[in-house]
């Protein structure tokens, strides 16, 4: 079956990754160097798609702006999801373009033109919707699906905790016009309309659902060390490339290990080392004699001279001062009110954070944005934005 136009839902926050999605949805926050959204319209471009239609809502005006209209020639249609109420609310938004059979996808995780072709070659007319799934030991985190040994879903479950085999829901469907339909009028659950409680609407009705196994790359940014771990998968995976760009400066005696990303208008000091697994955004600056390793450093940071940066993130406009050290390694760490033992983040950066040199980032530290910090200071655990620690 052909299916030419996509419709991309990327209206959410994605609140378990704050404080960077205080000023931009979780679709802009930065898988390598490029924007997770990105990523996903060169798949879905990759898979032949010629028509996006993309849901925006939260941080509508990030994605918006930087889109435009078209991407590689792909005309963009947007809808606006007002409040972010789920799922099926959102493709809800999308339904005066659903004319035919469509994809749609999630545009905050990342999935690769091969789980899309195979989704799309397993539809069929006879089928209201079609499935991408992926093998997975644990879906507690994401969403399940019980497949029958024909192929056909027999059931949908979020976060299942349960023995039963699950593949897991990779965020990828076909479905026909008058499914759409159908997923989008399903009632609300403790306030969310969810698009797999939807597709459990139309097996409760005695309607096929079919899935496809593929082996296709699937990764979800949850929290702000996956992030580290999406940009390794790229790499490893080749699915991004290690590069230096033309207009960076990179000093005669600075040293780049592959694989790393230094980006346009960048500049490496003397005697610096970046890399391995480094992704280095625009315009970022990185001191002399600086170290910077495993981390993702979104445009316009400022990493100091003799600073250490290891297994760390941050926003965009963070100023790591001289002799600065982000030590790197495993802890853990607090998002919200849940503690996430043993993971591996060194330091996460909201946008336009500071320090002022010689500041020492205990493993697992959280600094929110515009946040100061003064000289000297060791800091640990999580320090709200628009603060300042002396």
């Amino acid at each position: 079956m052909t299916v030419r136009s996509a419709i991309v839902l990327a209206a959410g926050e994605g609140m378990r990754l704050r404080p960077l999605t205080r000023h931009r949805p979780k679709p802009m926050l930065p898988a390598a160097t490029k924007p997770i959204l990105e990523h996903v319209f060169d798949e879905l471009i990759g898979a032949g798609i010629e028509r996006l239609t993309v849901v925006v809502g939260y941080g509508r005006t990030a994605v918006q702006s930087h889109f435009g209209s078209t991407y590689r020639d792909v005309p963009i249609e947007y809808a606006i999801q007002d409040k972010q109420l789920g799922s099926a609310h959102a493709l809800a938004a999308a339904l005066p373009t659903a004319d035919e059979p469509s994809l749609v996808v999630n545009g905050d995780q990342l999935i690769d033109a091969s789980i899309v072709r195979d989704t799309i070659e397993r539809h069929d007319e006879s089928a209201d919707g079609t499935i991408g799934v992926v093998a997975a030991s644990d879906v507690t985190e994401y969403g399940g699906v019980i497949v029958d040994a024909d192929g056909t879903v027999t059931e949908l479950a979020e976060n299942p905790t349960d023995e039963r085999c699950y593949r897991l829901n990779a965020g990828v469907y076909v479905l026909e016009p008058t499914t759409i339909d159908i997923v989008t009028s399903v009632d609300s659950s403790e306030g969310e309309y969810s698009l797999p409680d939807g597709l459990s609407l139309l097996l409760e009705r005695g309607e096929t659902v079919n899935a496809v196994e593929t082996e296709g790359m699937w990764i979800d940014a949850t929290y702000p060390w996956d992030l580290l771990t999406v940009a390794e998968t790229l790499f490893d995976t080749g699915t991004v490339e290690s590069t230096v760009a033309s207009t960076a400066q990179v000093h005669e005696s600075a040293t780049v290990r592959e694989p790393a990303i230094v980006s346009p208008d960048c500049v490496i000091g003397p005697g610096a080392v970046v890399g391995p697994y480094a992704s280095i955004g625009d315009n970022v600056t990185v001191g002399s004699n600086a170290t910077v390793e495993n981390s993702v450093l979104d445009s316009d940071t400022r990493i100091g001279s003799n600073a250490t940066v290891l297994d760390c993130v941050t926003g965009r406009g963070v100023e790591i001062g001289p002799g600065s050290a982000v030590v790197g390694g495993r802890s853990d760490v607090r998002v919200g009110t849940a503690v996430h033992e043993g993971q591996r983040l060194g330091a996460l950066l909201a946008d336009r954070a500071t320090d002022d040199g010689g500041v020492t980032y205990a493993p697992g530290t959280i600094v929110g944005s515009a946040v100061t910090i003064h000289a000297g200071r060791t800091v640990r655990g999580s320090i709200e934005s628009d603060t300042e620690v002396r």
